[in-house]
């Protein structure tokens, strides 16, 4: 099939529709329940006060808002894939954006406009009298506005949605990689979703990868529990970059119905009970010199916990003991050290290392 032909071929797949649309409008829609914002979408509306406040203050100032993209639900309601950030702003200031259990947020009121000062500390409206509200005038101008909203159709292929949505996102600067995944998972099968999100609050998991406030705000606890599934469940291909390769096998995973999710669960929450057991904050530290130190590195985690898990029946009946010494033999292995320092690509060592974890583990 040549180029002009798979051009046809995708564009088919999609069915979609556009036209502009007034806030106004779109705020009537979502207070109407029509347009939805996915919950596990509306954890990650993270935008500071700043940010905010700056995006109000373009919208008076008439600056063009990019386009929004919704998907058509098979009730004929729209569930939101891209705009998130710039909607739920829009919406809190309004008073009327609804948190995840469907409560009202607290209302937004802009602070520190760098062009329009008189903005500031200005409410959308208020029964205090003494509170500073918006005009009249420049909330009816800001309903007004208009924008575009793409409207992915229900016809569209199945995979249509969640492809939009990471091509929407990766890249950007509103979303990590993991949470356009989670956003993904979400679409394709929440029990899955939900499996690895409860993977990721295990507490021998949470202790021995000892992640910071900030990365986990960026997910990366569910990056390694996805890491651990996705090696478990295909041989690692080294021509895919590693990113590219966890966004295919979360899709394959999230559609497997015969993927074994519980069973999976359970091995997990065996291999992080034994590796805590043996090795607790340091299991996935550098050892050198007899010793462990430093902080988490990926390559022992991805090492460690295939081996571990591969082989969880053999590690367990051997006990902590045998554990910590086979970490320690796997770091003194110069196969594992040559690939492990800093300068070598992901690819590269998972390619090398991963195909070795039986000889570290199962002896």
């Amino acid at each position: 099939m040549d180029l002009q032909n798979q051009v046809e071929l995708a564009r088919r797949k999609i069915v979609k529709d556009g036209f502009d649309m007034s806030l106004g409008e779109i705020m009537r829609i979502y207070e109407r329940g029509e347009l939805i914002i996915n919950p596990e979408y509306q954890r990650l509306f993270r935008w500071d006060s700043t940010r905010k406040t700056n995006f109000i203050e373009s919208i008076l100032l008439n600056i063009p808002i990019p386009p929004i993209f919704v998907f058509t639900d098979e009730t004929g309601k729209w569930e939101l894939i891209d705009g998130l950030q710039r909607l739920s702003t829009v919406f809190q200031f309004a008073g009327i954006l609804r948190d995840a259990e469907g409560e009202l947020v607290d209302k937004f009121v802009p602070n520190g406009t760098r062009l329009l000062p008189d903005l500031d500390n200005s409410e959308w409206s208020s029964d205090d009298e003494n509170t500073k509200i918006l005009p009249l005038a420049i909330r009816l101008d800001m309903e007004r506005v208009r924008l575009r909203v793409e409207i992915l159709k229900r016809e569209s292929d199945a995979k249509a949605k969640y492809e939009l949505f990471q091509r929407l996102n990766t890249g950007g600067a509103s979303l990590s990689p993991q949470e356009v995944r989670n956003c993904v998972a979400v679409m394709l099968n929440k029990g899955f979703y939900s499996a690895l999100s409860s993977m990721a609050e295990d507490a021998n998991f949470v202790k021995t990868t000892d992640m910071t406030e900030r990365a986990r705000e960026e997910q990366k606890h569910n990056e390694l529990v996805l890491r651990y599934l996705a090696y478990r469940y295909k041989t690692y291909d080294q021509a895919i970059d590693v990113h590219d390769w966890l966004d295919d096998i979360l899709i394959d995973i999230a559609n497997n119905e015969k993927y074994p999710v519980q069973e999976e669960s359970i091995i997990f929450a065996r291999t992080f009970n034994i590796i805590n057991d043996a090795l607790g904050v340091d299991a996935f530290k550098r050892y050198e010199s007899g010793n462990f130190s430093g902080g988490f590195l990926i390559s022992p985690y991805e090492t460690i916990t295939n081996g571990v898990s591969r082989n969880i029946d053999f590690v367990e009946k051997c006990g902590v003991e045998y554990l910590r010494n086979a970490v320690i033999r796997m770091w003194t292995d110069e196969r594992f050290r040559a690939n492990a320092r800093a300068g070598v690509r992901g690819s590269t060592r998972l390619g090398k290392v991963l195909p070795l974890v039986d000889e570290w583990f199962s002896k």
